[in-house]
């Protein structure tokens, strides 16, 4: 019994140590923390929510962070799910050295190849756009992806494949009708760790957009100044939390039963 009550105890001070920031973002994100016509400082209020809605530059990042996760995603799964494939049903010198080689290359700090990025990206004219941003994403979430989807179809047996190929369907109706429904929790899995390794970058973020397309992460960075409106501050803040919570939401069956199967 005083086993179980300490657990929970520890349990209830973890929960209270997490959400107690969170809480605070929130509350604060209701509150004017500046005085304005009408309205004291200290009063709650919608205005900071209000001021988002009518700032373009605030409007336009969000839009631009959706952009930019929304393309990252679908790139990293279209090419991520063919070359997850080829490294688990064929061999070939050097595979498995080769997928060591992209979780090494995923760990590479960023600010590393932040210059040459720039550099290249300006001759093609991605600088201050959103598409970018994603293509540079791709560059890291795309080796997380391959290795959470060769391990997934990895534990698909190939007589799945035998079967639908002697069935005379081709790999990409082998594709549709068969290997993704059987890896569906692996693609939530991998969609859900691109989703969320893209939205919080920062890095790349600041070096490709220096007059325009910067995401939400910049946006709450340029609100900070000489006299920071942290009402505001907090509700950038919950805004952009909440895309994160969707995608869990959304794909939180699919990550259950993904991390469950790998278990």
């Amino acid at each position: 019994m005083t086993g179980a009550l300490l657990r929970y105890l520890a349990l209830g001070a973890l929960a209270l140590f997490v959400t107690l920031p969170f809480a605070q973002t929130v509350m604060l994100s209701f509150v004017s923390m500046l005085p304005r016509e009408g309205l004291a400082e200290g009063t709650p209020s919608l205005v900071n929510y209000r001021n988002i809605l009518a700032s373009p530059a605030l409007m336009a990042s969000l839009v631009n962070s959706a952009v930019y996760v929304v393309l990252n995603v679908a790139l990293c799964l279209v090419a991520g799910l063919p070359a997850a494939y080829a490294l688990s049903r064929y061999r070939f010198v050097g595979d498995r050295h080769f997928l060591f080689l992209l979780l090494a290359f995923r760990v590479t700090p960023p600010v590393v190849l932040s210059l040459p990025v720039f550099i290249l990206f300006a001759q093609f004219g991605l600088v201050n756009t959103p598409v970018g941003i994603a293509l540079v994403h791709c560059l890291f979430n795309l080796p997380v992806a391959i290795w959470i989807l060769e391990s997934f179809i990895s534990a698909v047996p190939r007589e799945l494949d035998e079967t639908a190929f002697l069935d005379g369907q081709s790999l990409p109706r082998f594709f549709i009708r068969h290997l993704i429904p059987a890896i569906a929790p692996g693609i939530g899995v991998a969609a859900f760790f691109c989703f969320i390794f893209s939205w919080v970058e920062v890095v790349f973020a600041r070096a490709l957009t220096v007059t325009a397309g910067k995401p939400i992460t910049m946006a709450i960075n340029a609100l900070f100044g000489f006299q920071t409106d942290i009402g505001l501050v907090m509700a950038m803040t919950v805004v952009s939390l909440v895309p994160g919570v969707a995608m869990i939401w959304f794909v939180r069956r699919h990550i259950a039963r993904g991390f469950t199967m790998r278990a």
